[in-house]
């Protein structure tokens, strides 16, 4: 693999931490049509490919419903970089041990990050009241990420180059709309106490402070009315 494992294996990483299963798909099917040298064969099995494909296509309804979608990320935050992680083990695999740690390490922590950046972006897209955002943001990043996953079959420098763009640009937008996650993270709590997936806000940590302080503020109260009533 030689030089090409580090862009190979940051692609594949980029692409793993925004949809997993596209990146599986494009390149097992990819070495199953081909037999390409430099794409594992682990992912062009037949058992792969349909478990991918299935878990692709459940991915694409859950990822454009509005709320749905937020939980399918929080699932997904293990799964992803661990995708991100094998995948870069096993482009490095056939070369060296060493080129098979440096790919695990580098498909993982990107896979990592770029899930973060897509779970972010996405809780800013669902502050907005109408689902069609949803489904054009969710279709959009499929597609980026089937088209830069099978550029970098054939130029993964360019492929690699084109993954940093993106995420650096993602990373931007989540610096800038920081202020809608942080309003779409106070309903998607509200909305998981209905639902019953998320413990009520007296008890999330987040909210300890504001609750000692409003104690502070009755006892403090209750202790002026106890002067003023013995003056």
């Amino acid at each position: 693999m030689g030089a090409e494992l580090i862009p190979m294996a940051f692609t594949t990483g980029w692409g793993s931490g925004i949809n997993a299963y596209a990146v599986v798909l494009v390149l097992g099917l990819a070495d199953k049509i081909w037999g390409l040298s430099q794409i594992p064969n682990a992912l062009a099995r037949t058992d792969v490919l349909i478990g991918a494909g299935i878990l692709f296509a459940v991915e694409m309804l859950a990822d454009k419903i509005p709320y749905v979608d937020s939980v399918w990320d929080s699932v997904h935050t293990v799964v992803r970089p661990a995708v991100g992680a094998t995948i870069g083990y096993l482009i490095g695999h056939d070369t060296a041990s060493l080129d098979a740690a440096v790919g695990a390490a580098t498909g993982g922590v990107t896979a990592l990050i770029s899930h973060g950046i897509k779970a972010g972006l996405r809780a800013a897209v669902n502050t907005s009241p109408e689902p069609a955002s949803n489904v054009l943001v969710s279709t959009t990043e499929d597609v980026t990420v089937t088209g830069v996953t099978a550029l970098a079959i054939a130029h993964p420098w360019w492929a690699a180059a084109i993954a940093l763009l993106l995420l650096l640009l993602g990373a931007f937008l989540v610096y800038k709309l920081a202020a809608r996650i942080r309003r779409y993270k106070r309903r998607y709590d509200a909305w998981g106490e209905r639902v019953g997936i998320a413990a009520p806000s007296e008890h999330r940590g987040r909210d300890a402070p504001t609750v000692q302080r409003r104690a502070l503020r009755s006892r403090r109260t209750r202790a002026d009315e106890r002067l003023e009533q013995q003056t």
